[in-house]
């Protein structure tokens, strides 16, 4: 579809807001329905009603806007929980985690897409910014707020916490030898709030 199909009679063109919502749509479905070598700039511009120059505008790769897509679907589903116990929150978190990369092909997609970073500095910069980054700062920032109420160790490294739990997730994810369950995430935190000295 042309960018001329994009048209409203009477109404002019779409918001900038309406067209990038419809991007992102278009981006996510071909993601998840055929993976990432699906995402090309003239196929998503062709679903979304889009011209191939406003996704150049916005993105500097098609792997970028993948991730972007990925994120999009996901944001909702990564919140992370501040109920005050900071055990459940770790739990339920980790727990939602897992669902959504067993249960959906959320796994797969997140997987391609670090492989693809490997050699793609665009996917990588994005992956960054607008994933790992982020994702860090809401379980570090809630990690803080525990040390704060005593629930963990003052001289805890909430960065390094991170590390171990869903450090533990994506290489399960990537060397699929051992299964991703809940159980595991509970053991995760389990051995993270007991130690591991008898």
């Amino acid at each position: 579809m042309s960018e001329q199909a994009a048209l409203r009679p009477g109404r002019g063109r779409r918001p900038a807001a309406a067209v990038r919502q419809a991007i992102l749509a278009a981006a996510t479905e071909l993601l998840f329905e055929h993976g990432l070598a699906a995402v090309t700039f003239e196929k998503v511009a062709a679903r979304a009603g889009a011209s191939k120059m406003t996704l150049y505008k916005w993105w500097p790769s098609p792997g970028a806007l993948a991730l972007d897509g990925y994120f999009t679907a996901v944001e909702q589903t990564l919140a992370f929980p501040d109920t005050g116990d900071i055990e459940r929150d770790l739990t339920s978190q980790l727990h939602a985690f897992v669902r959504l990369l067993t249960e959906r092909p959320a796994g797969r997609v997140i997987a391609e897409l670090v492989g693809a970073a490997q050699t793609d500095p665009d996917l990588a910069a994005a992956i960054a910014q607008r994933y790992t980054r982020p994702r860090r700062a809401l379980a570090v920032d809630r990690l803080t707020r525990a040390q704060r109420a005593g629930q963990v160790r003052a001289e805890l490294d909430p960065e390094v916490v991170v590390d171990q739990l869903w450090g533990a997730c994506y290489h399960r994810l990537l060397l699929p030898d051992l299964p991703i369950d809940a159980g595991f995430a509970d053991a995760l935190v389990r051995n993270l709030i007991t130690g591991i000295r008898p």
